[in-house]
């Protein structure tokens, strides 16, 4: 199930080139019905899921609730725990501003990205913990991204991305600040 939060209406959409800004507009509801289904049996997850699509102040309101840090980030996923959740897998939610600054990033559709991060939160939801495994949810994230016809995964940015030099080391004055 796909649920749109409201609040996203309220965002002005990206002052682009029409043919940039299309690809940088929200699809309807059932596009991303339809691959949440696709994607879930690729991935072998049991069980609903729900998939909220919201702004960045909701993401980091759940972030600092449930995970203690305070910042909007792309997406998060609750797996269904307790009585009841036998037919449940959980639930995802996913920044869609977060989402369009990345698709820009990577130079592909707002679609594209949204899709990418529900594979990397279904994943979660079936068990998979890339800060945690050694490497088993990358690899896996890689192989369905190739069946499912998407780019990098966040995984392999991650692992791609070009390394920050280190920062520049200071010594203390006499005061004990850093110069």
């Amino acid at each position: 199930m796909i649920l749109l939060d409201p609040d996203l209406s309220e965002a002005p959409p990206p002052a682009a080139a029409p043919a940039l800004a299309r690809a940088h507009r929200l699809p309807a509801a059932r596009t991303f019905a339809n691959f949440l289904k696709l994607a879930q049996t690729a991935v072998r997850l049991k069980g609903q899921v729900s998939v909220l699509l919201t702004t960045d102040p909701a993401i980091r309101r759940l972030n600092r609730q449930f995970r203690g840090k305070n910042k909007a980030t792309d997406v998060l996923s609750f797996p269904a725990e307790g009585i009841g959740a036998e037919d449940l897998a959980g639930d995802l939610a996913i920044s869609v501003p977060t989402a369009l600054r990345q698709a820009i990033e990577q130079g592909h559709s707002l679609s594209t990205e949204v899709k990418v991060l529900m594979l990397h939160g279904l994943l979660h939801l079936a068990g998979y913990d890339h800060e945690a495994d050694s490497g088993q949810m990358a690899r896996r994230e890689r192989l369905l991204r190739t069946r499912l016809g998407l780019p990098l995964g966040l995984i392999e940015r991650v692992q791609t991305a070009p390394s920050k030099p280190a920062p520049k080391r200071t010594r203390p004055t006499a005061g004990g600040r850093k110069s």
